[in-house]
This record gives structure tokens, C-alpha cells and sequence, in this order.
């Protein structure tokens, strides 16, 4: 079974990195869960997992990924990245560091929790950009 979480993983880490948000959500259960621990509630069932994908893409269009350390089990995977790209709005430099916590069920992600260095992040971030909520305008 790690073989096919491993397999799932290769699929979604490069949906990732050809920035495609309806691969990324396909690659989704239809009730999964997306949550990017930064401020904003969690991304539900695939319609709002792409559009979340999306918003992050039109914020940084050029996030990139250096992979640090994975590790995988039988329905889970967990993972250090390094994240850069450019804030779009602002010209800013991104470099910060990624965990990201993956449930796998039934071949496709249920959960995806990420962690970034928010402090960071929000630095190379307009302040225009977020709401009181946390999700971007």
C-alpha cells in the first residue's frame, strides 16, 4: 500500500508544480478536506479545494517547490518542502518552509494540512490582500 500512496503522492506533487488547480482537486475525495494552517478556515469537497489552489497560484504565479524530506505509510504521507516564488501583487520574494501533513483514502488525499512559516509568508504578502478572516480578497 505505501507503493500506492508514494504513486499518489508523484501525482499530486506534480499537479503541484505545473500549478494545474483541477488536477490538484481531482487528485481530491470528494468530501476532503485542504487546509492551510495560516489564518483561514479549511478548503471542502473538491470545489473549494480548486478554487483555494487557484487563489494561492494568482498570489505567488511562479511557487516552486524543493522537496526536503518525505516520508509515507500505508494512508498518509509527510513532507518538508522549501516554497519560493514572487508575491504577485507586491514583487516580493517568498522562501519559506512547508509541512505538509497528507491523509490518504481510497487512492486520493482526504486531508492535507499545511504549515508555513507564517511570518514569513505574510511578510512578502500585501496587507491588502487578506481579510479579517484570513482569506485572500
Amino acid at each position: 500500500m505505501t507503493d500506492a500512496t508514494l504513486e499518489l503522492f508523484a501525482h499530486y506533487h506534480a499537479a503541484w508544480e505545473v500549478r494545474d488547480p483541477d488536477r490538484v482537486a481531482a487528485l481530491h475525495t470528494e468530501d476532503s478536506l485542504f487546509h492551510l494552517h495560516l489564518a483561514q478556515p479549511p478548503a471542502r469537497g473538491r470545489t473549494e479545494i480548486r478554487a483555494a489552489v487557484a487563489d494561492t497560484f494568482a498570489l505567488v504565479p511562479d511557487l516552486a517547490f524543493t522537496l526536503v524530506s518525505l516520508r509515507a505509510g500505508d494512508d498518509f504521507w509527510v513532507t518538508r518542502f522549501r516554497l519560493t516564488g514572487t508575491a504577485a501583487a507586491t514583487g516580493a520574494a517568498i522562501d519559506v518552509d512547508l509541512a505538509d501533513f497528507v491523509l490518504v483514502q481510497d487512492a486520493a488525499v482526504k486531508e492535507k494540512h499545511s504549515y508555513v512559516d507564517g511570518i514569513a509568508m505574510r511578510a512578502a504578502m500585501p496587507v491588502a490582500a487578506t481579510q479579517g478572516d484570513g482569506r485572500t480578497s
